[in-house]
């Protein structure tokens, strides 16, 4: 959440940043309701004075009948207080993190701001097929019995595809391993305070699965229990940054995606990711954010991958990050760069909703967290689409062969 005090002391720079978000009537309403919850305040806390005042030696008659409007006065100034509070909570709550002032401006997914292409795009001498095509062809990925068992928009990842797609993980675990990350393999089932404190509560609700009998969420991200873990915890300066890497199995609805990517794995409810998760020193998150972007370069381009990095326009961020990279990689059928990787810096945001905060001269502060992706298997699909031969066979990376995945991607599984 953003900071309540420092906002009502500069409500104009506030204000000016959200309005880039479209939250400028939001945070309007916020200040109108804090406003009122603080003018309760005091005349609860006066009314409580004026009862204590009255309440010295023995009342009179007339004394008793005055402490008794007090008393009636003051519950219903209690009640407006409460009413007035639960409003501003409800308000803050929805309010999304401001801006960085590079983040670029505009409203939708078309606005992003281009940062650099690399790598080239292949030049096939045959009409290449889509990742979906090569895969059912072949029965490496049934989307069909996929469907048959869980509905739509669910896999089975069979044989070669699925070797590979697990080399994938394990060797972007190996590199952030080695680059300092402690590998974490956290609970998926979470309770609403996990999900509030990392912004995904209460504005994405819709996409979201919870299990109403256990009152538990299904996460979407292991972002959120890597944020968790050290919920209404005190870090100590020395130990930042703390950087964590989790594998996790991850469900999302997909709400408002209807018509998107039907066909193939690209968009379904249940995938698999490699998460990246730092807890920073404020003054050092924007450089931490530049190193999360530049080792998911490293990865896509281990992979061979040609792709490009987008700085993500401020509407379409999401209510926590304050500014977000995304890494498209090449799909050749499509023509365009899909999104394979995004890494968000999330500044405070997070952590004043978790209560995560570091010691620094004796004094307690908010820490920054930041998050990222290693892989997913939309990785692996444009890998399957890049690296085709025109018989459909797919050379495997180097890089992905010394973990378990076979040199091609060639020979339809039994069954």
């Amino acid at each position: 959440m953003i900071d309540l005090k420092a906002a009502r002391q500069d409500p104009q720079t506030y204000r000016a940043a959200l309005a880039r978000r479209g939250a400028a009537d939001d945070f309007d309403a916020l200040l109108a309701a804090d406003a009122s919850w603080r003018s309760l305040t005091e005349r609860a806390e006066a009314l409580r004075a004026a009862q204590r005042s009255s309440s010295k030696g023995k009342p009179t008659p007339e004394q008793i009948e005055q402490l008794r409007a007090l008393k009636e006065e003051l519950d219903q100034a209690q009640e407006e207080l409460g009413a007035a509070a639960r409003r501003r909570d409800e308000l803050l709550a929805r309010i999304p993190n401001l801006p960085d002032p590079t983040a670029a401006d505009g409203m939708d997914e078309e606005d992003a701001q281009l940062v650099r292409t690399c790598g080239e795009r292949p030049d096939f001498k045959f009409e290449p097929k889509d990742s979906t095509e090569i895969a059912s062809a072949r029965g490496w990925i049934d989307m069909a019995r996929g469907a048959r068992l869980s509905g739509s928009r669910f896999a089975y990842r069979i044989g070669d595809v699925a070797l590979t797609e697990m080399a994938l993980y394990r060797s972007v675990i190996d590199k952030l391993a080695g680059r300092g990350f402690l590998l974490v393999l956290p609970p998926i089932l979470v309770n609403e305070r996990a999900m509030y404190g990392t912004g995904f509560l209460p504005t994405e609700e819709s996409n979201l699965y919870h299990l109403e009998h256990d009152d538990l969420y299904l996460t979407g991200t292991s972002e959120v229990a890597l944020a968790g873990i050290h919920a209404d915890e005190r870090l100590e300066e020395a130990d930042l940054p703390a950087r964590y890497t989790a594998f996790t199995t991850n469900f999302r609805r997909e709400a408002g995606a209807a018509g998107k990517d039907t066909r193939g794995m690209f968009r379904v409810h249940q995938f698999d990711k490699v998460e990246m998760f730092v807890y920073s020193l404020p003054e050092n998150s924007r450089e931490v954010h530049d190193e999360l972007l530049a080792l998911e370069e490293e990865i896509a381009q281990e992979l061979g991958l040609p792709y490009r990095v987008m700085n993500i326009a401020v509407g379409d961020l999401g209510a926590p990050a304050a500014k977000k990279y995304d890494i498209e990689a090449w799909f050749p059928v499509q023509q365009r760069y899909r999104e394979i990787t995004s890494c968000s810096n999330t500044t405070d945001y997070q952590a004043r909703r978790l209560n995560i905060r570091f010691r620094r001269d004796g004094k307690l502060a908010y820490v920054h967290t930041l998050n990222g992706t290693g892989a997913t298997a939309r990785a692996l699909l444009s890998i399957m689409e890049n690296f085709q031969d025109e018989d459909g066979t797919v050379t495997v990376p180097e890089v992905l062969r010394r973990f378990g995945a076979p040199a091609t991607i060639g020979t339809p599984p039994a069954g």
